[in-house]
Parts: C-alpha cells; structure tokens; sequence
C-alpha cells in the first residue's frame, strides 16, 4: 500500500527504481500470469470410432475439459459398433486440489502484492508456498496429461477393445498454457525467495543485529601510545609530531639542551 501511495501522490515511477518496489511489481504482473494461464484453461480432445458396419461409426468424438480438472465428471458418448447403440463414459481422476491450491496462492500473492505492507514473514511463507504448490501443480498437470491422452481415452471405449473395429486419436489438447502456468509458478517461487533479503532489511532483526554489534573505539581512533611513537627527533632536539608545533614549543620553554656542559634554563 505504501508503494501504491508513493505513486499516487508523486506521480511518478521512481519507486520502481528501488529494488524492492521493483520486485513487488514483478510479483503482482507473474501472480496475474499464473492464476490467468491455470484459471482460465479450456481443453478439448477428439477421437474416432470406425466400426466394421459404418452406419456404427462416429469418427469425430469430441472431449471438452477445463479448469479445475475435475476429469471424473467429464462426460462423452461412444458408438459400441453393435446395432448403433451408444455408452456413455468419464475419463479418469480429479486434479482439482492441486489445480485449486495453485490458483489460491496465485490469488492471494495477487492481493499481497497489490494492497498489503511490507511484511518479512508473509513473503518467507508465500515464496515457501509458492514452491509447495508449484510442485503440486506439475505433478498435477503431469497427470491430466495422462487422463487426457486420446491414446489412453481410446481403451476406454469397449467398441476399441474389438479388434475388428478401428479406433484412432484424430488430435490431442494443446498445453502450452498450463505448461506457462508452471513455468510462472516456479518464477513465482524464485521472485519471492530473493525478496525476502530486501525485505528482512526492513525488519527490527536486521537493525538490531547492527546495532548488537557497534564498532569499538579502538577501531575507530588510535590509542594515545602509537601517537607518541610518531614522533620523530632531529640533532637539534626539536620534536615533530602530526598535531604541529605543540612539541617543539613545549621543548623551548622547558630549557635547550648543551652536550659540553649540564642543562641550563631561560625565561624563553
């Protein structure tokens, strides 16, 4: 919502320069992608029945399937090639838990993205969630791919099991669509797993890590001593020093120093 705000009120885009703003909107555009390419998928495959009368055949059967792949209340009827009856058959399974489950994280990262605050442990919990159902769902998909298989649809009809009939796929479902859906599902799961360094930064864990551990004084000036060891002396018994002409003063007001005879002072 901030970010959102920050935008409405400026008027501008800068926000979007920042990474973290950056990465909110790339998971607010890939949750729209994955719930739109799962949520919304339509199927159909055909097959064909050639019976040894003709007048029994039907050699385009047509199978629709959508979202949410509940494949066992999938109808569709076939000629039994004997004296033009009909059966009526189902494919096989129901993939929508999977399905389901992948399409509610979708929705709901949506919505975080695009209404809540920056908050580290929903984003630890939906990049973790992210994977879980990303794994769920290909292996769901895996599996409508096999229910739907025209092959296998085929040797479901008891005409295709005579071995007088012919019966053959004419084409299959195309999946470039859920296939995207799992792509953008695992894209997910990486652009919310590397969020959550942006995000642990915000949190009171990172500042008070910092400031558990300050830099110590003696890092950050040298000790008195190795001050001293800078200085250097010359013949005449001046001092030089980094700090100016305090030494050399100091040394004049004191007394000059005579090698042929003992110290005698002045009122320098």
């Amino acid at each position: 919502m901030e970010t959102a705000n920050q935008i409405v009120s400026t008027g501008t885009f800068r926000v979007l320069k920042l990474p973290l703003g950056f990465i909110r909107v790339l998971e607010w555009l890939f949750s729209i992608f994955a719930f739109a390419t799962c949520g919304g998928y339509t199927g159909q495959l055909r097959v064909s029945v050639d019976c040894i009368n003709k007048s029994d055949s039907n050699l385009s059967i047509g199978i629709n399937f959508a979202y949410p792949f509940r494949l066992n209340r999938v109808d569709f009827d076939v000629p039994m090639c004997q004296e033009r009856r009909q059966e009526r058959l189902y494919l096989i399974g129901d993939f929508s838990s999977s399905a389901e489950f992948f399409v509610t994280i979708a929705v709901f990262s949506f919505l975080y993205s695009l209404l809540a605050t920056v908050d580290f442990v929903v984003t630890v919990v939906f990049s973790f969630m992210w994977l879980v159902s990303s794994s769920a769902w290909a292996k769901g998909l895996s599996d409508v791919k096999s229910a739907t298989d025209p092959d296998e649809v085929v040797l479901l009809m008891s005409a295709c099991k005579v071995q007088s009939n012919k019966c053959s796929s004419i084409y299959g479902p195309r999946w470039s669509g859920l296939n995207t859906s799992v792509v953008f599902g695992y894209l997910n799961f990486v652009l919310w797993a590397g969020n959550i360094w942006f995000v642990f930064k915000e949190t009171g864990w990172h500042k008070g890590g910092a400031a558990r551990y300050p830099a110590s004084s003696s890092e950050k000036q040298p000790p008195a001593q190795q001050v001293y060891n800078q200085a250097s002396f010359d013949q005449s018994g001046a001092a030089f020093t980094g700090t100016g002409d305090f030494a050399q003063s100091e040394y004049s007001q004191v007394g000059n120093y005579s090698s042929s005879g003992p110290i005698s002072y002045s009122n320098q």
